[in-house]
This record gives C-alpha cells, sequence and structure tokens, in this order.
C-alpha cells in the first residue's frame, strides 16, 4: 500500500528517474537515451519547478514509487513554459535537423520537443482546461494505485477551482488509455487529429457526468 503525499524538493531526482523509467510506452526508456533527463525536463521537471503546489508523490517502502502533476489552465502553462522554462534548455540542446528526421535518436527526438512543443488542441484545452501526467513505477502498478493518486489530484486540483482536464497518451500505450478510460476519462481528439500519435482524453470533475467528444 502507498501513501500519498505532497512533493517535496528532495523528490527532484526521483520523478525525473521516474519519468525515464516510464518513457517508453510506460515502459524502461533508460536504453534508448544518452542523456537521461530528457524524459524528465519535459514531462516533470517544469511542474516540480514551476507548479510544486500541484504535484503528489506515491510513497511505498523504497521510496517514491510515482508521482501526478498538472496545471489548472493548459493555455496559460504553455505560454508560461516559453517564458520561463523552454529558453534555457534550448540553449542547452540543439534543436535537430529536420530533413534529417527518420535518423534521429531519442535525444534528437526530445530535443525537438524542447524547441517545438506538442500543444493541446484548442477545443480540448478550452473544454477541459487542466491536465495532468501521470506515472507509477512498475513495483507499484497493478494494485489500484493509480487510482488513488489520480483521485488525490483531482481533489487537489478542485480545491484550486477545476473542474474538468485532460491528459494526452501515445496512441501505442494501450495499457495507459485502458487506465484513462475506467477513470472516467473518454476519447475528446479532434476529428483532424485522429490519426495522430497523440489521443486526447477528458473528463469532467464530476465522475457520472457524461463527456461528449469535443470537436475541432
Amino acid at each position: 500500500m502507498i501513501s500519498i503525499r505532497a512533493y517535496a524538493a528532495e523528490d527532484s531526482a526521483a520523478l525525473y528517474a521516474i519519468s525515464l523509467a516510464t518513457g517508453h510506452l510506460g515502459g524502461d526508456a533508460s536504453h534508448l537515451y544518452a542523456d537521461g533527463t530528457l524524459p524528465g525536463h519535459i514531462y516533470a521537471g517544469p511542474y516540480a519547478v514551476l507548479a510544486p503546489d500541484l504535484v503528489l508523490v506515491a510513497i511505498d517502502a523504497e521510496g517514491v514509487a510515482g508521482f501526478v502533476l498538472g496545471a489548472l489552465d493548459t493555455l496559460e502553462w504553455e505560454a508560461r513554459l516559453e517564458r520561463d522554462w523552454w529558453p534555457s534548455l534550448r540553449a542547452r540542446y540543439r534543436d535537430p535537423a529536420a530533413d534529417a528526421r527518420g535518423a534521429w535518436t531519442a535525444d534528437q527526438r526530445r530535443a525537438s520537443m524542447i524547441h517545438h512543443p506538442e500543444h493541446a488542441p484548442r477545443a480540448v484545452a478550452n473544454a477541459f482546461p487542466a491536465h495532468l501526467h501521470l506515472n507509477l513505477l512498475p513495483r507499484i502498478q497493478g494494485h489500484g494505485d493509480g487510482g488513488r493518486l489520480l483521485s488525490a489530484w483531482l481533489e487537489l486540483a478542485a480545491r484550486h477551482g477545476a473542474q474538468s482536464a485532460h491528459v494526452a497518451a501515445n496512441r501505442g500505450n494501450a495499457r495507459a488509455i485502458r487506465f484513462w478510460w475506467k477513470s472516467g476519462f473518454t476519447d475528446v481528439t479532434p476529428a483532424d487529429q485522429s490519426a495522430e500519435r497523440t489521443t486526447w482524453l477528458g473528463r469532467h470533475g464530476d465522475a457520472r457526468a457524461e463527456v461528449r467528444p469535443v470537436s475541432s
């Protein structure tokens, strides 16, 4: 059984380590990267630094085993990243040549994301303004801990005024998509993005509320 607590500054390394350990369709990505901090720079670091009050960690007998984090207003968050997070990373990581995309390494793909971050579709961000990321190490997967961590974050976000939220999932990560469906999220991917790598899922604050697909 896990315990859930608020993020503390000393948890930063664990957030980065978990991001790497779950960075390949939910599984270990450490063999893919020369620089193992890259996934964390995108999916964990900015939240820990810029929105630490919206970060929760799952603790088991071995330490930090999972996290959930997010932002209340996605459009505002994306603008803040442009001001306060991406510039220093763009100075550190070179934008890979687009014409060599087919030969990019995993590091180069993440570096490209730093220079050209994926933005939530405007229709999704307007209908479900908050967003979150949730990652668990394998040792606590499959025991209901993800659901408990999600519920804790949704309650926290609701206290800050959030009434709905969305997530982005890799279309190839079937396990993650099943988790979000079971957690009350439904596919709200705009029709013109239905063939893209990312699936967008949304949920209103009341899990019993009917969630209709968002049109583009």
